[in-house]
């Protein structure tokens, strides 16, 4: 049985994982004002937040449309796929679920198209696809697939240090770090998304303590099967990655620069990690 894998932008994986991995990503859109870009065609990560930058007003995103799922999925059985697995990013915090299932419904009696909700986002969504992936590389099929997302996603714990708050207000996605918002401008929040929603975690006086606080997450967590660092285009992501000091589940560590879907709502300046402790 030969299993595909799909998943969306928000992702975050690299080029050479999407096709060392044979995944399949199906793009967000990014607007700033009336103009709108296709996630990774035309705006990469780096312009994205020099465009954020330089901008008036804040950027939104929107969901694929569902036709856009729906094409991927008969291109896939087309190529000779007896089942599709698509994970994405939190429905709580997106539509693109919902545009991932109402095209699972179209293409039904034509391809076995599963719908998966990550609960994550960024790299924690990205561990749960590359490891999706890896299991259709071993031909499991597409029921073990889903089970191993389902007590995988139980694993993943993502943590985030922003700098800033406005993103996540404007775009509606701050769920109960709106508490956060009455702290003083020179609060520095620290989020939890290991629910698949923005829970406050904490809150630290200087950029310096939050960075702390996120890297005694990572020490606290003991050994780590795998750990994932993402930042946006934060300055001192270098001080950050000193602080973890040697950590067995990733060495040398892979730093990834976070995409504009999740950019977009997290703001510059984001730190943050997940990781799966060892069973």
């Amino acid at each position: 049985m030969t299993v595909r894998i799909v998943t969306d932008s928000s992702c975050d994986l690299s080029a050479a994982d999407i096709e060392d991995h044979a995944i399949t990503v199906v793009p967000l859109t990014i607007r700033f004002g009336d103009e709108e870009f296709t996630d990774g065609q035309g705006l990469t990560a780096e312009g994205f937040y020099q465009k954020m930058a330089a901008s008036p007003e804040l950027p939104s995103t929107a969901a694929p449309a569902p036709g856009a799922f729906e094409m991927v999925f008969r291109e896939l059985a087309d190529q000779g796929a007896d089942a599709v697995v698509c994970v994405n990013l939190s429905f709580a915090l997106s539509a693109t679920g919902e545009s991932a299932s109402a095209a699972a419904r179209a293409v039904d009696g034509e391809v076995d198209v599963r719908v998966v909700d990550s609960g994550k986002v960024s790299v924690g969504l990205g561990l749960m696809v590359k490891a999706a992936a890896a299991a259709a590389a071993a031909g499991s099929s597409a029921d073990e697939i889903v089970e191993q997302l389902a007590q995988l996603k139980d694993r993943v714990v993502i943590y985030g240090a922003l700098d800033t708050l406005d993103n996540l207000k404007k775009g509606g996605r701050i769920g109960t770090a709106q508490a956060l918002l009455g702290s003083a401008l020179s609060i520095k929040p620290c989020v939890d998304l290991t629910s698949g929603v923005v829970e406050e975690a904490g809150k630290q006086r200087t950029r310096g303590k939050a960075r702390a606080w996120l890297a005694k997450q990572v020490a606290d967590a003991g050994e780590l099967e795998h750990l994932a660092v993402a930042h946006g285009a934060a300055e001192d992501i270098d001080a950050f990655v000193a602080a973890l000091g040697e950590n067995p589940a990733q060495n040398p560590l892979t730093v990834t620069l976070i995409g504009p879907v999740v950019g977009t709502h997290a703001g510059p300046g984001v730190i943050a990690t997940a990781m799966v402790a060892a069973r």
